[in-house]
């Protein structure tokens, strides 16, 4: 294993990496080997006459990682406990605490406990910041920290964690967790069955079919398939899916390759659920990949209206390919298409900007392809909704909030400030928002905007270079003016705002499940959904039936 191998030893089995990457350039193999010379001699050069010790093992993870990222951000190497997290993910299966976690800085936050498992039944909520697990202070803990909190089932752990920075302690017993792909699944009036897709590991449709069958059991004529922020997962479950609504020997997709081996066209081949039910499918911008698949092809078969706004973008395919010692590869091998010929890649990844950046395919050079029934549909940008709704998009101000915590971080405070809410459902007013704004100023919550990113960074370089006394009242006027932009901005996407953090309460007190129950009451992509399928001249005036 590549952690154990010692200084001033060289590693030939990691050849089998590089050899991999080579296999279908035959026209290119004295290039290829002389690569790989150049970097096998400089990998022991290294390990022998640097300074200090070296770690033979991180040297090469951060080497090919690296090399990796150059090409897409999808293909991968996994060492070890990598392959470990990749079969959890794939499988939806584990033994651990059953919570949604991240690092910052020497701690780990839980950010979402799953209800009734170990993180939850121990006391821990979201917000809590783990300080030390068992015997050891994450302080002075750098690898994943998380894998301190895996084992056999029924092992138990000690936790210590600050709330709300008060000093407190807990017992953790592990037990097996299964992540559901469907976490939800009900009536939202007499006829209306709502199914929430989050993920396609090896149970999605399964447990898809499951939920379908239940709800027409109970009643439902139609079916909202809801696949909002969904990243994607196994192919082969998003042809399975789309087997339960098409029938047999349908075409759902198309896999094309430099390397004639991974060209497949992947068909239905069981019998369908139920090939007439109206279907609405809804997708958000981050819609990926199997979600991609399962919404494109079920527009090109006129099988379904899908509703929401322009999806990520992602057609690209990749396959885990097993190499020594326990780790593998996962490559982007292949492209896919929808059954109407197009590919939805959005980015181009062999085609950089000036900052090393994936280039977009600009909607001008997108290309017209039409569906079973003649509609038209174009590639190169995502699945467009038949029906766009403009204010699913998300704003960059509240992408801004989500990705620095701010929202995350003030629902935490809002949590114990009103510890006796249960389950109603608040009205968020005006108040609420100033107090949001408040909150983001009284904690000095960055929000890492591009603009803010930049002047930043200018006043780093300015620093270097000892001009920043020069430049200091001119930069504070530039800083004050962004941050009154900022909260502009705030004020102006409020009603987005308000909604995150609606969202986040709700789930504080309710868990997902109640987050679930409001959105069939209250979201406004599910109530236009159902105003599509009870319209039937314009539902089947959007397929063509």
């Amino acid at each position: 294993m590549f952690k154990i191998v010692k200084k001033r030893y060289f590693i030939p089995s990691i050849l089998s990496v590089f050899l991999l990457i080579g296999v279908s350039f035959k026209d290119d193999f004295f290039e290829i080997s002389k690569q790989i010379e150049i970097f096998t001699t400089l990998f022991k050069t290294i390990n022998q006459n640097y300074v200090d010790d070296t770690n033979p093992a991180e040297l090469m993870d951060k080497a090919i990682k690296s090399m990796l990222a150059d090409l897409d951000p999808y293909t991968n190497y996994f060492n070890e406990q990598d392959v470990i997290k990749f079969k959890i993910n794939n499988t939806g299966e584990y033994t651990g605490i059953g919570a949604m976690i991240t690092r910052k800085e020497d701690k780990l936050i839980i950010k979402e406990p799953y209800k009734g498992f170990p993180a939850d039944k121990a006391g821990l909520k979201a917000g809590d910041e783990i300080t030390q697990i068992g015997d050891v202070l994450l302080a002075d803990f750098k690898d994943d920290a998380s894998q301190l909190m895996k084992g056999a089932k029924g092992t138990n752990i000690k936790i210590n964690y600050l709330r709300q920075g008060k000093p407190m302690s807990t017992q953790l017993i592990l037990d097996e967790v299964a992540v559901k792909a469907v976490p939800f699944y009900g009536m939202v009036d007499g006829k209306t069955g709502y199914i929430v897709l989050s993920q396609f590991n090896q149970k999605a449709s399964y447990e898809t079919k499951e939920a379908l069958e239940k709800l027409k059991d109970e009643g439902a004529t139609q079916i909202v398939l809801d696949l909002r922020g969904n990243p994607g997962g196994l192919l082969n479950e998003a042809v399975n899916i789309c087997n339960l609504f098409v029938p047999k020997n349908e075409i759902i997709v198309t896999t094309k390759s430099k390397n004639s081996k991974y060209n497949n066209t992947y068909k239905t081949n069981k019998d369908p659920i139920d090939t007439e039910i109206p279907l609405v499918v809804i997708v958000d911008g981050k819609s990926a990949s199997a979600s991609e698949i399962v919404s494109g092809a079920l527009q090109d078969l006129d099988r379904a209206v899908v509703i929401g706004s322009r999806s990520f973008g992602k057609g690209l395919v990749q396959r885990p390919i097993d190499l020594t010692y326990g780790t593998q590869v996962k490559v982007t091998i292949s492209k896919y298409y929808t059954p109407s010929g197009r590919c939805i890649q959005a980015l181009n990844y062999s085609q950089k900007d000036k900052n090393g950046k994936a280039i977009r395919t600009e909607e001008k050079n997108f290309n017209a392809f039409k569906t079973k029934k003649g509609r038209t549909v174009y590639d190169g940008g995502g699945i467009l909704p038949d029906v766009v709704l403009e204010n699913t998009k998300t704003s960059a101000i509240a992408e801004a909030l989500q990705k620095n915590d701010g929202i995350f971080n003030y629902v935490t405070y809002y949590y114990y400030k009103n510890p006796t809410l249960g389950d109603k459902i608040p009205t968020l007013t005006d108040t609420d928002l100033n107090d949001f704004k408040a909150f983001l100023k009284r904690e000095k919550i960055a929000f890492d905007t591009e603009t803010e990113v930049a002047l930043k960074s200018t006043l780093e370089k300015a620093k270097k270079e000892n001009v920043d006394a020069a430049i200091a009242t001119e930069y504070q006027q530039l800083l004050s003016a962004l941050e009154k932009s900022e909260e502009t901005l705030i004020d102006k996407n409020q009603k987005e705002i308000k909604n995150l953090i609606l969202d986040e309460i709700i789930k504080r007190y309710q868990y997902k499940e109640g987050l679930y129950q409001y959105y069939i009451k209250n979201n406004f992509e599910i109530k236009k959904s159902i105003e599509v399928l009870n319209d039937k001249s314009q539902y089947n005036s959007i397929l063509k039936i």
